[in-house]
């Protein structure tokens, strides 16, 4: 059983998108027995609200399915009940390495590493281009699940 986390700053746009997105593409592939996939955010300012309309739309354009769900901040106990820790941009990567005590395992990375892309996934919170948000969190989860099922 392999355990992911996304992390952005509220948990109602990236890291939910993130979540349903990387939980798509593992049922397509008939892979969903295998994989916990959650998200959380690394502020306390969204705790509580359902994901932003925005993030729910570009879902239901894209025939992602997602769930009501209400956004929760990063907990220490979560660096030991995951394997990955995702984040979406190196803000993200700060707080979660300080709550997690600079990452000993190594368990905290950026989605878009997964894809060979050195940058942040941008914040459609301040954009509003969830569109160009969409796209990199698939061509991120596309690459993670890549990387998690060499072998299989």
């Amino acid at each position: 059983m392999t355990k992911i986390l996304f992390v952005c700053h509220g948990n109602i746009c990236r890291s939910p998108m993130a979540e349903f997105v990387m939980k798509d593409l593992v049922k397509k592939e008939g892979l969903e027995k295998d994989f916990i996939i959650e998200s959380a955010a690394t502020s306390t300012e969204e705790i509580g609200n359902d994901m932003h309309s925005g993030a729910k739309k570009k879902l239901s354009e894209m025939a992602v399915p997602f769930t009501k769900r209400h956004a929760r901040r990063i907990t220490p106990e979560d660096y030991s009940n995951y394997d990955y820790l995702i984040g979406m941009d190196v803000e993200n990567l700060y707080y979660m390495q300080r709550e997690w005590n600079k990452d000993p395992d190594d368990k905290v990375k950026l989605l878009l590493t997964y894809a060979n892309r050195d940058r942040d996934i941008a914040d459609p919170w301040y954009t509003g281009n969830f569109d160009a948000t969409y796209e990199d969190i698939l061509m991120g989860c596309k690459a993670l699940l890549v990387t998690l099922t060499k072998g299989l």
